[in-house]
């Protein structure tokens, strides 16, 4: 690690050019920005490069591993990692510089506001569809991603400490319908790893996941307080595990037959 950088920002990207400027200029606090550039073919990796020297070009099938490759390349001490759809406030990037000069933690987790559109939606998310918030600040070595294609497991080592105060602005849908092709891509991804695992599970314990996750984000998270989205919100992150059982079962099949 280089001794006079504290503080690394770190994101990985897939074509992100419509939004990634806009969060790379929220990240001017951090000692150096590493930007990983996955199988880009917009302008990324030319907007990246306004930003910083620190580009990462490759080729990734596997979630988890691209976000290993991008915490690898990190020189800082402390790390804190974001995504392109994300905006570091200016309260926010101030409290991030004060814990890295301070804690005795290994790692801290960060609150998230999530936007539909314009609409601030607060309350329901969980359950792998959607962040409240996220172990996103974390001393370099303590912090690695599983192998899997979304929603990577991930293993810790080191102590937690208080969770941020300030809020991490995320931009998670456009609309509705953004909303429904995100459920669709990461169940396709989760078919997969199930596939690769051998074990797809059972359509009962599946369904059982579906009402339990529906139950967990609709009144225990209270996304009742949301309305209508609010149940959407839960009716995804139901479907996430029931879906992708069924597109796995689906492949292994047509695979069979």
């Amino acid at each position: 690690m280089s001794t006079d950088i504290q503080l690394s920002a770190v994101i990985s990207v897939h074509n992100e050019a419509h939004q990634l400027r806009a969060c790379l200029e929220t990240l001017g606090f951090a000692d150096e920005i590493v930007v990983l550039l996955d199988k880009c073919s917009d302008g990324s990796k030319e907007i990246a490069a306004e930003f910083t020297d620190r580009l990462i070009d490759g080729k990734w099938a596997i979630e988890g591993e691209r976000r290993n490759a991008g915490i690898e390349a990190c020189q800082g001490e402390w790390i804190f990692e974001i995504d392109a759809d994300e905006r570091v406030s200016d309260v926010l990037a101030a409290e991030i510089r004060t814990t890295v000069q301070t804690t005795k933690a290994d790692w801290h987790e960060i609150l998230v506001d999530n936007y539909i559109g314009q609409r601030l939606v607060r309350w329901g998310w969980g359950a792998s569809f959607g962040k409240a918030a996220y172990p996103g600040l974390f001393r370099k070595g303590v912090k690695r991603w599983g192998m899997q294609r979304v929603h990577p497991s991930l293993e810790w080592s080191g102590s937690k400490g208080p969770m941020l105060k300030s809020r991490l602005v995320h931009y998670v849908d456009r609309d509705i319908s953004d909303m429904i092709k995100r459920l669709d891509n990461y169940s396709n991804a989760r078919a997969k790893d199930l596939i690769e695992s051998g074990d797809i599970g059972s359509f009962a314990n599946n369904m059982r996941r579906f009402f339990s996750r529906f139950i967990k984000c609709y009144f225990f998270r209270k996304g009742y307080r949301e309305g209508g989205l609010g149940l959407l919100i839960a009716i995804c992150a139901g479907m996430f595990p029931l879906l992708s059982y069924l597109k796995a079962a689906y492949a292994k099949d047509e695979g069979a037959s």
